[in-house]
């Protein structure tokens, strides 16, 4: 269950939790077309900070852009509702989720004059796949359901409607006794998971599937790749099957909500010995350091709050 906080940013103002409401013939709950960011907040060394809020922003905005909705604020605007929702709140650590959305008004699939609203709220959320899964890695399985077409869904925007493949993806994975699943693309090759982006490593090199396909252009995924770079390991932006997968000495999963967890077996398949490898464990470490505050690299990803 959520842990409510104490206020939720909506349209501008700071309203209480428990009167953060909307009306039910609000257009995005029936058709589905929001767009969303999630954002985490760390403490570290300094107090709180926000990992990457400029390029989370400025993916909203992006989404928004894709699907033709505008936002009746500035990114800075926005940024800015976005610290002072997490300061507000006095949240230490956790989960922050911008909402844009088509208000009530108007129904049919053809809207012109609806308005779009905007709302931030913020809760402590601990790790998304469990403790365990972040220090031993978790179990997944290869879905039967595909990825979005790059032709029937514009895969680049962060969509509330999409997520409906993810959840039924995630349902039946769980049901399955497994704790998360990977989608494949239309053509059968590995996209991602419901939520986050994926990465393998085989002979020393760092695989993930590249933009060109049809995933979220995840900000933890670009983060790894840089930091992947700066510490001289090989990268390969690639397309890769459901047997590469199997056959990775390493795998792993990204995100804002997954952090960096490992994968340590795929449709009963160990990967590598079972247990995270090096690589894996070398760019989760880094990535953890950056987000706290304990190296000075990078102090540029994180705004203070």
């Amino acid at each position: 269950m959520i842990q409510a906080t104490s206020f939720i940013w909506m349209d501008g103002q700071l309203v209480p939790w428990e009167e953060a409401k909307i009306h039910v013939l609000t257009h995005s709950l029936h058709y589905g077309l929001g767009v969303f960011e999630g954002i985490r907040c760390y403490k570290g060394d300094e107090g709180t900070a926000i990992f990457r809020l400029e390029e989370h922003t400025e993916r909203l905005f992006r989404s928004a852009k894709v699907v033709q909705m505008e936002i009746p604020f500035s990114p800075k605007e926005v940024s800015d509702a976005i610290v002072e929702t997490v300061r507000v709140n006095k949240l230490e650590e956790g989960y922050i989720r911008p909402l844009a959305y088509i208000g009530y008004g108007e129904m049919g699939l053809y809207v012109k004059d609806a308005k779009i609203q905007l709302s931030i709220a913020v809760w402590p959320w601990g790790t998304y796949l469990g403790e365990e899964g972040l220090r031993s890695g978790i179990r997944v399985t290869v879905s039967s359901f595909a990825r979005h077409h790059v032709n029937i869904s514009l895969t680049r925007a962060k969509v509330s409607g999409y997520y409906v493949n993810s959840q039924l993806a995630k349902r039946e994975a769980k049901e399955a006794g497994f704790d998360e699943a990977v989608l494949l693309d239309t053509a059968g090759f590995i996209a991602e998971g419901p939520g986050e982006n994926i990465f393998i490593v085989r002979k020393g090199v760092l695989k993930t599937t590249p933009m060109s396909s049809s995933i979220l252009e995840g900000i933890t995924r670009e983060t790894i790749l840089q930091l992947a770079e700066e510490n001289n390991i090989k990268i390969s932006e690639e397309r890769f099957t459901r047997d590469d997968l199997y056959l990775a000495d390493e795998a792993f999963f990204t995100g804002t909500a997954a952090e960096v967890t490992p994968i340590r077996e795929v449709d009963g398949r160990m990967i590598g010995s079972g247990v995270p490898g090096p690589i894996t464990k070398q760019l989760q470490k880094s990535f953890f350091n950056i987000v706290r505050g304990k190296t000075p690299s990078h102090r540029d990803w994180l705004t203070q709050v």
